[in-house]
């Protein structure tokens, strides 16, 4: 990689991805910039603001909004990165997340720099998480829209030099005419933050402490929604604390949505399925601790004895794979892309997304034998530590690929 080369990021929530790749760009003596639509974080290089220059019209067609949207961030950063070329600001490379909009205009603006970007799932109507459950089905308006969604993907995998994906299932996702230009890294765990603790403890209140040798529970999202399994989990807790009278279930995630749709009429998905089970449930037992610090999450990690990962075919969160890091016993659904990171019986467990009986029958025999799941354990964090490590695996081919760009 050429010395001092200028390297510009773009995330509307920088850093985003990008959190331990920009610094490391930056410590190696790159003359490193960000632009950002949110709060800029602290950081030893500058992180600009852009501006929205304005809303969505209110007589918009509905099909229209999304990529009126992107259109709108792209606009926002247009007129900070023009500023910065009028000034004699030019990148050599351009990294940003392509599915936001505010790549937009960097072929138009940097005709000669480089391009990569970050690329989470190609969408499809059929056949991936669209239609995956039944129990919420697709309508001919949703998978219009669905399709439409595909317009900036699709563009901007044209405008690119090159791309990463996270996992072998979204790089799939994308038309196959486009596959020689896409790279299969993650953008990588810190192994020694997210790392096993005999000795945690972790305090709810003044009323409860926990510890690794209580029965405890894990789930985990940023969002308590279907596409996540938190219906499917819900179902099965009330059998879950039945035969297991000692344990304990955390459930972290906010109340919102992050993928699919809300349920309508004002509701919330978290509370939907919380009043269906809640005549079965131990409320002194189940503790919704919503959103919590990553350092309060990473203690959670350390403390379970069954982690319960559900999820569509989609994209494949961050939580699980620290979960694997910290040693925690896994059970997962038997979907894309978790079968990519877990083999069933040896680091962790797989269970048909829908199977609420196989699901119980996991977590019980996880609680129950917490001896036997060492082995299991040891190979969980074994996995991330051979292909998903931040220092030694993923920053790095990230850091070549740059090196091949520039």
């Amino acid at each position: 990689m050429k010395p001092n080369s200028r390297i510009l990021f773009l995330h509307v929530n920088f850093p985003g991805q990008f959190r331990h790749l920009a610094p490391a760009l930056h410590q190696a003596g790159h003359d490193v910039r960000a632009v950002t639509l949110n709060a800029p974080p602290e950081s030893a290089f500058p992180v600009t603001r852009a501006t929205l220059p304005r809303g969505n019209p209110s007589d918009i067609d509905p099909l229209l909004r999304q990529l009126d949207s992107k259109i709108i961030r792209g606009r926002a950063t247009q007129a900070v990165l023009q500023a910065w070329r009028d000034e004699g600001w030019v990148p050599d490379l351009v990294i940003g997340h392509a599915g936001w909009g505010d790549m937009m205009t960097v072929r138009e603006l940097f005709p000669d720099s480089r391009c990569l970007g970050w690329f989470e799932f190609y969408y499809q109507a059929t056949g991936l998480d669209a239609d995956f459950d039944a129990e919420f089905p697709v309508s001919e308006e949703e998978r219009l829209r669905i399709r439409l969604k595909n317009l900036w993907p699709l563009w901007m995998l044209e405008h690119v030099d090159a791309g990463i994906c996270s996992t072998r299932f979204q790089k799939a996702t994308h038309p196959q005419a486009y596959h020689d230009r896409l790279h299969v890294i993650h953008e990588g765990i810190d192994t020694q933050r997210f790392r096993p603790n005999d000795k945690v403890r972790v305090s709810l209140g003044d009323r409860l402490t926990l510890t690794r040798d209580t029965p405890v529970v894990t789930f985990v999202n940023r969002d308590l929604e279907p596409y996540r399994g938190y219906h499917v989990f819900m179902r099965a807790l009330p059998e879950i604390l039945t035969r297991n009278p000692d344990a304990h279930v955390l459930i972290v995630g906010g109340d919102g949505v992050s993928y699919g749709s809300a349920p309508g009429d004002g509701r919330r998905w978290k509370t939907v399925f919380l009043k269906e089970v809640a005549a079965g449930l131990d409320e002194r037992r189940v503790h919704f601790l919503g959103r919590v610090p990553h350092d309060t999450l990473t203690a959670l990690m350390q403390l379970s004895r069954a982690h319960v990962y559900l999820t569509y075919p989609f994209v494949l969160s961050w939580s699980l794979l620290e979960a694997m890091s910290c040693a925690a016993p896994i059970i997962g659904s038997d979907t894309a892309p978790v079968r990519e990171v877990i083999t069933s019986g040896e680091n962790g467990y797989l269970v048909d997304f829908f199977d609420r009986q196989a699901l119980v029958d996991a977590v019980s025999e996880a609680l129950a034998h917490p001896e036997a799941m060492a082995p299991l354990r040891d190979r969980a964090r074994r996995t991330i530590l051979d292909h998903y490590d931040l220092h030694t695996q993923c920053l790095p081919q990230q850091l070549a690929l740059i090196d091949s760009l520039l």
